[in-house]
């Protein structure tokens, strides 16, 4: 029995809970407080046609729905779970702390109650496939892993299946850490730019939000960091500090010797013998080989460099076609991980860019485009947003690259393919969020993926 688990879900038996989000992370958790005989009220603005058979079966078990536009209105509730999307400061939330409900979320009590050494990830770039490398490196020393948070795969619900000798490998976003009081044993910051500015306030509370990871850590914990990047540079924790840099030297962790990755001068693994494409990814293994530090040996590590393939929606080989490369990057959501994703190229590509505004500045990606470019497509929201930060960048010169105007995403790839010629890479990386044409980047991934198998 899971002692602390039971205690805590037995403590809120007939209390009145309110579960603000009714995706799928939250659904498992909504099961979870019914099983233990708590009153919940699910609540979600998608109206109640709309609702998919899986809320309406957790209304059959006994969750009140409260769901439309107005389904926070006049909401009480002694306990509330925040979605991960909603702000703290909204006024429903408000409202609730004023009646004096305790608002928390999954991830919250998850850290609560997790018996295992927890391993974290953050960053506006690289923490998927990051979080990814340290699970199947420490997969592959024989732990046992359990891998959720942002990733996808809610923790709580199974938290009382974990041994104390495991290890929970937690991908984490700025809106999960929020309002985190608790941080992570090893905690991992990949890096930080301008990002989800349509949320935060500002970017400052952005940073903020992501200190989290490692604010509340002990004098025994590890926090793991990129030399490289401004922000986090200058960032100190509670324990011990460890810097990777790809660009500088660090006699503290973890940077480049020519071409190996040498941790505190020992040569640890080759850049050659990495199979994921990009400098990014060097950067990548440099935090999980920090992650691993005296849990996975070295050999291992190697090992997992030279088999493992990627993560889905990641610079993801879709296809070569008449001897044009198709690569799906809509995990791209930003300028600084289309950068990234146009630098894992030698050669100049056709970009296919564009999507939802995020608020955020598109300068930077001007020059990038410029150097690494010889097409771009643009589409969605920021599409003009995008033709000007090229069109102003120092290295523009009319036609250098050619701007292609598109009215939607289909018709992006569709221009792209038939602009493209053997020997061409075609690479959707659209340096913006999806939610203007789709529900999220996995789906713009998986939609771009059956329009290139069509062609």
């Amino acid at each position: 029995m899971h002692t602390s688990f039971d205690a805590y879900f037995n403590s809120l038996r007939g209390k009145n809970i309110a579960v603000l989000g009714l995706g799928v992370s939250n659904r498992p958790l909504v099961r979870l407080l019914l099983r233990y005989g708590c009153t919940v009220t699910g609540c979600d603005r998608t109206p109640r046609e709309k609702l998919d058979s899986e809320v309406l079966e957790l209304e059959a078990r006994g969750c009140q729905l409260r769901v439309g536009d107005t389904y926070l209105d006049g909401l009480s509730a002694e306990l509330v779970f925040r979605t991960p999307g909603m702000h703290p400061d909204n006024p429903a939330l408000v409202a609730l702390r004023e009646g004096g409900a305790k608002v928390t979320s999954e991830m919250e009590v998850f850290f609560e109650l997790c018996p295992c050494k927890i391993i974290a990830v953050t960053g506006s770039d690289g923490k998927t496939t990051t979080t990814t490398l340290i699970s199947e490196m420490l997969k592959a020393a024989g732990k046992t892993v359990w891998l959720g948070g942002n990733i996808g795969t809610p923790l709580l619900p199974v938290c009382n299946q974990m041994q104390k000798d495991d290890y929970a490998v937690v991908e984490l976003s700025s809106f999960q850490l929020m309002d985190m009081t608790r941080s992570a044993h090893i905690a991992v910051v990949t890096n930080l730019a301008p990002n989800h500015l349509d949320v935060h306030k500002d970017m400052q509370e952005y940073v903020d939000a992501k200190k989290n990871i490692f604010k509340f850590q002990s004098a025994a914990d590890t926090l793991i960091v990129n030399g490289d990047n401004a922000l986090t540079a200058e960032l100190v924790g509670n324990g011990k500090t460890r810097f990777f840099t790809r660009l500088g030297k660090t006699d503290n962790g973890i940077c480049l010797n020519g071409a190996f990755l040498c941790r505190d001068g020992v040569p640890v693994l080759d850049k050659k013998d990495i199979l994921l494409p990009g400098e990014h990814n060097v950067e990548n293994y440099m935090a999980a080989i920090l992650a691993v530090e005296g849990l996975v040996d070295d050999e291992t590590v190697r090992t997992v460099a030279k088999t493992f393939g990627g993560v889905e929606h990641r610079i993801e080989l879709v296809r070569i076609k008449d001897g044009v490369r198709y690569y799906n990057d809509s995990i791209a959501s930003s300028p600084s991980r289309t950068i990234a994703g146009l630098r894992s190229f030698p050669e100049k590509v056709l970009l296919i860019a564009g999507g939802y505004d995020k608020h955020i500045p598109y300068d930077v990606l001007g020059p990038e485009v410029c150097a690494h470019v010889k097409k771009l497509f643009v589409n969605g929201a920021t599409a003009d947003q995008i033709r000007k930060a090229v069109e102003t960048a120092p290295g523009y010169t009319p036609g250098c690259p050619e701007i292609i105007d598109c009215k939607d995403f289909t018709d992006a790839v569709q221009k792209a393919h038939e602009s493209a010629v053997g020997g061409d890479v075609v690479l959707m990386s659209p340096a913006s969020a999806a939610f203007d044409q789709f529900k999220n980047f996995m789906e713009r991934g998986a939609y771009f993926k059956k329009l290139v198998m069509e062609l």
